[in-house]
């Protein structure tokens, strides 16, 4: 079956599941992934102290560990709450915020990749670039110029997504303009989305929780699950953008929008409005 064909089943099992989510995010994006998680079928739980995580990651059906906030007692909640999601087993997201940024973020990182086994890893390209190989060229949070992925360079992405995939154990899930979904056989090339949601801060943020509800609930079929959560969220920023210009809005109705719309957010409306290619 195709993947949109598959579209189906996977937002079925989302239904059917209701997924618990427990996702460490930040100060800045926290509100907006507990709502973006609700709108697309989840239920979130945002518990950050290192005393309770384990016992909240326990009762859920997966985890987002969003690198955002590294401060004071964060990376012992990241380490206990990642280790716990991996003995009982629930896919487990990373989201490497800021990776190549600072040092302390980067040794961070290097800690999290060697103590935990993480299903998905969704970040921009530069944070991926720095989290597979050390090579990206980011100096903040977004990705750098040099780093994107255009139609010019993406065989070559493509390929480098597979190759991280393989090395990190993990599907690797790039996000830009071009996103590429990958393990180290398959790559989904997705074009959905607008430019304007790198306007509203944590959208980003926003789509790995959205992809810890997808695979949460298709624990089994954990790449294509990404690739359709990619694609919806993309959609739904497309949507969303077209219903802002109607209203006269900018980028705080787009964000409003942008989570009505991954609410209304079904197969058929995928159906008629992916644009995914899988190489």
């Amino acid at each position: 079956m195709s993947i949109i064909e598959d579209s189906k089943e996977i937002f079925e099992n989302i239904k059917k599941v209701r997924p618990v989510m427990h996702n460490i995010s930040n100060i800045v994006t926290a509100n907006d992934c507990a709502n973006i998680t609700l709108a697309c079928g989840g239920s979130p739980t945002m518990a950050d102290d290192p005393d309770e995580v384990e016992d909240i990651t326990s009762a859920c059906n997966g985890f987002v560990l969003n690198m955002g906030n590294t401060g004071g007692f964060m990376v012992e909640t990241m380490l206990r709450a990642g280790k716990k999601s991996n003995e009982v087993n629930h896919p487990t997201v990373l989201d490497p915020v800021g990776a190549g940024a600072a040092k302390r973020r980067n040794q961070v990182l290097e800690t999290l990749l060697n103590e935990i086994k993480f299903s998905v890893i969704r970040g921009n390209v530069s944070e991926i670039k720095f989290a597979g190989s050390k090579s990206s060229g980011a100096k903040g949070v977004d990705a750098a110029e040099g780093d994107k992925v255009t139609e010019e360079n993406l065989d070559e992405m493509v390929a480098y997504a597979k190759n991280i995939s393989a090395k990190l154990g993990s599907v690797i899930a790039m996000s830009g303009a071009i996103d590429i979904v990958a393990d180290e056989n398959t790559a989904y090339v997705i074009r959905n989305g607008h430019s304007m949601m790198s306007d509203i801060t944590g959208t980003g943020c926003m789509l790995s929780s959205v992809v810890g509800v997808f695979i949460s609930a298709n624990p089994d079929n954990i790449l294509k699950a990404t690739a359709v959560a990619l694609s919806a969220y993309g959609l739904a920023g497309e949507l969303a953008y077209k219903k802002t210009m109607e209203m006269d809005g900018y980028t705080s109705t787009l964000r409003m929008n942008l989570i009505d719309y991954m609410g209304k957010m079904n197969a058929e409306m995928l159906q008629e409005g992916a644009k995914i290619e899988v190489r």
